[in-house]
């Protein structure tokens, strides 16, 4: 029997502190170390089920650094549980880097497994959702960001994406540049008290947050690339180049981006918005 401590991967309450499992308490209570992503935000939830432990930062600029420390609490027999500050560690959160180190070492990993933000959106988006793909967040840089969904937009799979509310509107921008106009879930504070799932297609959504100003943490949801392209109305194509220029494109480019996407001629698109 191997001498070394577990480290036990720990999902944690995505807003709402009664979905915290038994078994995730007792994983809390019976550790020696919680590692955590940002310890003040674990010692709300600690302190809430009253578990008093040692705590260890460990977030993703310093995992590599932050995990060797670790790895020595685990060879020496001390068990360590893994949070992040909401959701299930790994999952766009801090973990990966420390687990691959442990199997490297063989080093025991169990599961308890919690809430996460991306089935919960799948399961109330109300989309086709068989099958899907999570991309997580975007990429910042606008070409990075572009060859991103350029390689993702003609799979027949739903896509999953998370944002932040000051870049929600950019973000459902490009989609809806991209992606055309699909039917799509739009779920804020999923499980907190102001919870709200909004349902439409990419351009409604594009221009929700137009007059309303967007709070809290987001998960997108957007249906797969149908069998044949769809079918755009001018209309649509005016109000695609219109988002393209909100977004800060320049009025020519932004009709001829929503040309190529739409089929609708850029000369149509061009002449429908210098006239507003």
């Amino acid at each position: 029997m191997s001498e070394y401590g577990r480290l036990s991967i720990v999902g944690t309450p995505i807003g709402n502190l009664g979905d915290f499992s038994p078994r995730g308490v007792e994983t809390l209570q019976n550790a020696d170390y919680i590692a955590a992503e940002d310890t003040r935000v674990t010692m709300g939830l600690l302190t809430r089920f009253n578990i008093k432990k040692p705590l260890l930062s460990y977030y993703k600029p310093k995992e590599q650094e932050k995990s060797e420390r670790i790895i020595e609490l685990l060879l020496e027999g001390s068990n360590v549980a893994l949070v992040s500050d909401a959701g299930m560690p790994c999952i766009s959160d801090p973990g990966a880097v420390l687990v691959k180190k442990c199997a490297e070492r063989g080093i025991a990993v169990e599961v308890i497994p919690g809430c996460n933000a991306a089935v919960a959106a799948v399961a109330a988006s109300g989309l086709e959702a068989a099958r899907w793909i999570f991309e997580g967040f975007l990429p910042v840089p606008k070409k990075e960001r572009a060859e991103r969904l350029d390689e993702i937009k003609n799979l027949p799979h739903a896509l999953v994406f998370y944002e932040a509310p000051h870049k929600i509107k950019q973000t459902l921008c490009d989609l809806f540049a991209s992606l055309g106009e699909r039917n799509a879930a739009l779920c804020r504070e999923l499980t907190k008290l102001h919870e709200e799932i909004i349902r439409g297609s990419l351009g409604e959504l594009a221009r929700y947050y137009d007059e309303i100003e967007p709070r809290g943490e987001f998960v997108i949801v957007v249906e797969g690339a149908q069998g044949k392209p769809a079918e755009f109305s001018t209309e649509q194509a005016v109000e695609l180049a219109k988002q393209l220029v909100d977004g800060g494109e320049k009025l020519s480019d932004a009709c001829r981006e929503a040309a190529k996407i739409t089929g609708i001629p850029k000369r149509e698109i061009y002449a429908a918005l210098s006239d507003k």
